[in-house]
């Protein structure tokens, strides 16, 4: 391993981000009170045109208004190539309050639109005296962005977590589908007779995950768009986090129980766990650097797995 260690990420859950409307008041109470980590108003796809002022004026008045627990606060604002974010950014920050966790950045395509919205948030921050630095995460959802991965996770010590936009992220890439996240029907392998479908989506999700790991992110799964399908959205969020994703987005309220189902640890996952920071305290004391538990090799690099779930189901007990 390099002498530079792998920074942690942030120590929060984010099994799901709900996504909501800005324009769509009535939604907002629901949204606090639901199962999900993180809560996500959108003031851009979701918006149209002409209700981007609108939404914005009442995104800022629910944030002060709205109980929201100890989810992560979160407002998606418009993309840098229009001309709405910037209002986004400085209504959001000079009148919404300390409540606000996060900025969601769209569409990023390199560091430097990290940078543009870093300097404004600054400066914003810096003549308001507000005291809680507001946080970033970003969607990669273009040919750029996945190109320039590791440099947007590198951008700003502001940025917490990444996601994969499916959609725009296919548009970008001249991909042929429509489909938003999951299998693609013509997207498949042929052997003997029969058809074998493969993940479009895996090797971009691993990209994210690899350059998330390195910068010390969280590595989000984006959209699945059909929430008439749990079992669609259930292997997709089964894939994700088996490559290291540590939650998903939720366009339906349906969609929140299924990700939170797939980015908890089961009981058995964390019993095993604990038992084998308690097989490894042992070896230690005998002055052992490795032990066997049930069969198997246990070194420093299973003892960090264990301590991840251990860490999650604490965290998961505490909510």
């Amino acid at each position: 391993m390099s002498f530079r260690l792998q920074p942690l990420p942030p120590a929060r859950l984010n099994r799901c981000q709900l996504f909501g409307p800005g324009s769509r008041t009535a939604l907002f109470e629901k949204m606090a009170r639901s199962e999900a980590d993180v809560i996500n108003i959108d003031l851009e796809d979701s918006v149209a045109p002409d209700d981007k002022e609108a939404a914005r004026r009442q995104t800022i008045q629910a944030i002060g208004d709205v109980d929201w627990g100890d989810k992560t606060l979160s407002v998606r604002i418009n993309g840098l190539d229009t001309p709405f974010w910037y209002r986004d950014v400085v209504d959001l920050l000079e009148q919404a309050g300390e409540r606000l966790d996060q900025i969601m950045i769209p569409k990023v395509g390199n560091a430097a639109d990290i940078y543009a919205v870093d300097a404004l948030v600054t400066a914003i921050e810096r003549a308001r005296g507000r005291e809680k630095a507001i946080g970033f995460e970003v969607i990669i959802e273009s040919a750029a962005g996945i190109c320039h991965v590791e440099e947007i996770a590198a951008a700003s010590p502001r940025l917490q977590a990444m996601s994969l936009g499916a959609a725009d992220f296919a548009a970008s890439m001249g991909m042929a589908t429509t489909g938003i996240g999951g299998t693609q029907e013509d997207y498949y392998m042929y052997r003997q007779g029969q058809k074998y479908w493969s993940d479009p989506w895996h090797w971009a999700q691993a990209n994210i995950v690899a350059a998330c790991r390195t910068h010390g992110l969280l590595p989000v799964d984006g959209p699945f768009g059909d929430f008439s399908d749990a079992e669609g959205f259930l292997a997709q969020a089964r894939r994700s986090a088996t490559l290291g994703m540590v939650g998903k987005w939720a366009i339906h309220p349906s969609q929140v129980a299924l990700a939170n189902q797939v980015f908890s640890p089961s009981e058995s996952a964390v019993t095993e766990a604990r038992e084998i920071l308690a097989a490894m305290e042992e070896a230690k004391r005998s002055g052992a650097g490795a032990t066997v538990y049930k069969g198997r090799l246990v070194d420093i690099a299973s003892i960090k797995q264990a301590e991840v779930i251990v860490r999650q189901a604490e965290m998961i007990q505490k909510r």
